[in-house]
């Protein structure tokens, strides 16, 4: 639905269009990408599950409304164990229902709103810097 939804609060790009900037930044970045998208939860943790998401540093996720309800989401994030960062292009502070709760706070590094496709850019360089600030478990 990205570049159909309301472009005040989503922007006017594609998530292809997104996709294709954060892999320019990937090889500026010296690093590798995997996209996948769903609107499925199961669709989702299935994938998280795969041993090339297992073998990934991190993740970068726009759970969208899942953030409210995803118990499921955030029980396949803790037994993956790897630092994820939560993008949302609009501000999910300001909108919605149950703006309360998320089932991702505790478990983030970080959260990312409001900057439109930003939010992706802002998540991956944010990702990549505390991937080399942290101390890799092999040392």
């Amino acid at each position: 639905m990205l570049g159909k939804r309301d472009p005040t609060k989503y922007g006017t790009l594609t998530m292809t269009g997104i996709n294709k900037q954060l892999q320019i930044m990937a090889v500026e970045l010296d690093c590798e990408l995997e996209f996948f998208q769903s609107n499925h939860e199961g669709a989702i943790i299935d994938f998280l599950q795969l041993e090339s998401s297992r073998a990934a540093n991190g993740v970068i996720i726009n759970p969208g409304a899942l953030v409210r309800y995803g118990y499921s989401l955030r029980q396949a994030f803790v037994d993956l164990g790897k630092p994820v960062i939560e993008v949302h292009m609009s501000d999910i502070h300001k909108t919605g229902t149950n703006t309360s709760v998320n089932v991702l706070e505790d478990i983030r590094i970080d959260q990312i709103v409001g900057l439109k496709e930003q939010s992706y850019y802002e998540a991956l360089k944010k990702l990549i810097k505390y991937l080399i600030s942290v101390p890799s478990s092999g040392s």
